[in-house]
């Protein structure tokens, strides 16, 4: 039990670091702009271009896995990871930069793949949920700590401090995985291996729906969050040795939104959500107002990241079911779609952010987020008619 313990805290800690990792450049966007003298929409980009490696590359490195040994696989991704970061805490040049975060972020998704895997393997039955759930907590628990003590030691070192703390911690990691992680452990093969099999569960309408669901709903919040560093120290002016504790404090609410997402799926689940998002298209279309009144314009901001990770446990729970039932040729597939998804909601809500902060500044973030609110509305009433629809038809059967 021990052992176990041990375990599973490496592989939490291999998921807190990748959290930290990805999300960190939101903490300290204003700081980069102004190290490579770029404007702060600009410097988001690195956020867009960070969830499309990941989203783009996740699937593709993922099935070149097989059936190498998967402590071999970890160490390599997390060496690279390891390098990745150190080149970013160097990098001479944006351009630098960029490429050394794609390199991270190829590697950040098929890590995740690969720690889950050794979830599954290393967790007794009765233990396996709750591993599998700290370990997607690790990148709650890189929101609400990691992201604030990164822009601590950006505002006190700078950025690039962040960073090599990133490294260090990464290269002490790579030795704790190598001497605690089992090294015989494969992966399954799975009773289907063509490509075609496994992309079947494309077809079925409720699936499209809501993997666009996944991707909109991220998207929405994206346009404002990505650029929350300026928004606090810009639009409500909070002092830059409280915009750690602003950090913290959004990092809390994002927290409580994972915690209440699974209450949520204990009860109606996807009939909840359309609730949820109406009250989120009031939240971001009266942001640009509430800015001019610190509290509430910070108050306003609570409220979205409450509303952050809602969707996450019910549309999860709501896609696996479908799989296992319909699609068990697709459960691997099924289970990467909220991580990819999501990265390529986040890629599209930084860009067009970054686009409308730069035509029509920071207070026109909220109502740009709105609309795409709205759109997730509009997609979560279809797939709740969707699922009615099945449902009274093999009522009928």
């Amino acid at each position: 039990m021990q052992k176990f313990k041990v375990q599973s805290f490496i592989l939490i800690l291999v998921s807190f670091l990748l959290g930290f990792s990805e999300f960190i450049i939101v903490g300290i966007l204003d700081d980069v702009a102004a190290s490579f003298a770029v404007d702060v929409s600009t410097a988001g980009y690195l956020v867009t271009i960070f969830a499309l490696a990941y989203a783009i590359s996740t699937p593709i490195v993922t099935t070149f896995i097989g059936q190498r040994r998967l402590l071999n696989v970890l160490l390599l991704l997390m060496g690279i990871f390891t390098v990745g970061n150190l080149v970013t805490a160097l990098a001479p040049t944006y351009t630098i930069l960029t490429i050394s975060r794609v390199v991270v972020a190829i590697v950040s998704g098929s890590g995740i793949s690969v720690i889950m895997a050794f979830g599954t393997y290393l967790a007794p039955l009765e233990k396996r949920a709750w591993l599998v759930a700290w370990i997607f907590s690790g990148f709650s628990i890189a929101s609400v700590f990691g992201v604030p003590l990164g822009t601590l030691l950006s505002t006190q070192f700078g950025w690039r401090s962040a960073f090599y703390l990133i490294t260090g911690l990464s290269f002490i990691l790579l030795f704790f995985i190598k001497i605690s992680l089992p090294g015989d452990l494969r992966q399954s093969t799975s009773d289907s291996n063509r490509i075609s099999d496994q992309l079947a569960i494309f077809k079925d309408r409720r699936i499209q729906l809501s993997v666009f669901l996944t991707m909109f709903s991220l998207a929405g919040i994206y346009v404002v969050y990505t650029y929350l560093r300026p928004i606090f120290s810009t639009e409500l002016n909070i002092a830059p040795s409280l915009i750690t504790l602003a950090f913290t404090a959004y990092g809390f609410m994002s927290l409580l939104s994972n915690q209440l997402s699974g209450k949520i799926a204990e009860k109606r689940g996807l009939l909840t959500m359309p609730k949820v998002y109406i009250a989120e298209i009031f939240i971001l279309g009266f942001l640009p107002l509430l800015l001019n009144i610190r509290w509430l314009g910070f108050l306003d901001l609570m409220l979205l990241g409450l509303t952050m990770y809602l969707i996450n446990s019910p549309i999860q729970l709501h896609i696996l079911g479908i799989a296992e039932k319909e699609f068990p040729q697709s459960m691997v597939l099924a289970s990467s779609f909220n991580s990819i998804f999501s990265n390529i909601g986040i890629a599209i809500g930084s860009a067009l952010g970054g686009q409308i902060g730069q035509n029509f500044g920071m207070q026109a973030l909220g109502p740009g987020g709105a609309v795409l609110a709205a759109i997730t509305l509009v997609l979560t009433l279809m797939l709740n008619r969707k699922n009615a629809k099945v449902s009274a038809e093999r009522a009928e059967v």
